[in-house]
C-alpha cells in the first residue's frame, strides 16, 4: 500500500501538517517512512519525481532544518530552525 501525505489535510489550520506526519508515525508508520510519504514517495505517485522530491541537481529543492532529527523523533518538525525556498532563507 502506498500513503502519502496531503496539503490537502483540512482538519487543523495550514502551518500544522506536522500533526499528519505525526499521526502516521503514533499508527505505525516509522518516521522515515513519514518523510517519504511527504517529499520523494508523493512525487513519484504525483508523476513528478523528475521535477520534486527529492534534494538532487536539477530538481527543484525547497529545504528545512529542524532541532533535532525528525527520522528519530517525528515531533521534531515542529522545531523548524531553518528555512530556504528557492534560494532565498526565510528564517534562520
Amino acid at each position: 500500500m502506498t500513503i502519502i501525505n496531503g496539503s490537502d489535510v483540512g482538519t487543523f489550520p495550514h502551518g500544522e501538517n506536522a500533526r499528519e506526519l505525526e499521526a502516521m508515525v503514533a499508527y505505525g508508520m516509522t518516521a522515515v517512512d513519514a518523510l517519504k510519504s511527504a517529499t520523494s514517495t508523493a512525487a513519484r505517485v504525483l508523476q513528478m519525481d523528475n521535477q520534486i522530491g527529492q534534494v538532487k541537481p536539477g530538481l527543484y529543492a525547497d529545504l528545512a532544518a529542524f532541532d533535532g532529527d525528525p527520522t528519530k523523533d517525528i515531533a521534531a518538525l515542529r522545531r523548524v530552525r531553518f528555512v530556504m525556498k528557492n534560494g532565498t532563507v526565510y528564517k534562520q
